[in-house]
């Protein structure tokens, strides 16, 4: 039997604060999705996996451009979140990305979209092994996890070239939660790509944007000299 993902417990605790902020809180509407946003090709008319849509600002995005979109997320709650969000516009599963997707068929996706969500998954061999099952060809993986060397110096790792578990008080989204997470040094990012069969095509470490100085000073001039995400775009 499987363990229970090791964030949930925690995002089920956010949902309701993480929904109410996810439009407006400078790390996520004016850094993280920007760079991401970037990346993604033409959408109309596309078949669209949002893997861990949380309270579906991204799936809502996609389906307002055009997109034929499911969304995908663990916790209940964030599900109904983008259930009420998204209405009839898209289609939102309760299912954990970090496990066999059985439920899909070879080549479904044109494109597969995952935003902040991996940092949650250990065994990301397998996670990018299915999705490279459910791409088509061509088709391309777009997404978003905090940045290694940010990482590291933020949970002052004893060594930045290990995997490990790590957790972090979170006070962003209105109330204090702690968030468990794993930590991993680039090359442990990169070679499961590689090692699943993508191609790597572009890299974004973030820039904030002004959007942002205007709403968090403090943490413009702080990412302004050292990353906080990695937004990546790889290609079946």
């Amino acid at each position: 039997m499987s363990k229970s993902p090791i964030a949930l417990s925690a995002y089920e605790m956010l949902a309701e604060s993480y929904a109410s902020h996810i439009d407006t809180k400078p790390h996520n509407a004016y850094y993280e999705r920007p760079a991401t946003l970037s990346l993604l090709p033409e959408v109309k008319g596309k078949r669209i996996l949002d893997a861990g849509c949380g309270p579906g600002v991204y799936s809502e995005w996609l389906a307002d451009h055009g997109a034929e979109v499911l969304g995908l997320d663990i916790s209940p709650k964030m599900v109904e979140f983008a259930k009420k969000r998204v209405g009839g516009k898209a289609t939102i599963l309760q299912a954990d990305i970090g496990q066999p997707l059985s439920f899909l068929k070879n080549m479904t996706f044109d494109i597969i979209l995952s935003t902040l969500a991996l940092d949650y998954v250990r065994d990301w061999d397998s996670v990018f092994r299915e999705f490279f099952r459910v791409l088509h060809q061509p088709g391309y993986f777009i997404f978003s996890v905090s940045h290694p060397l940010a990482d590291y110096i933020l949970y002052k790792s004893e060594s930045y070239f290990q995997n490990e578990m790590v957790e972090l008080e979170w006070t962003g989204f209105g109330i204090p939660v702690r968030v468990p997470a794993y930590r991993r040094p680039l090359n442990a990012v990169l070679n499961p790509l590689l090692k699943a069969g993508f191609v790597l095509e572009q890299i974004i470490e973030p820039i904030p944007t002004e959007e942002f100085k205007l709403a968090d000073p403090k943490g413009y001039e702080e990412l302004s000299k050292q990353p906080g995400f990695l937004c990546i775009r790889v290609m079946k």
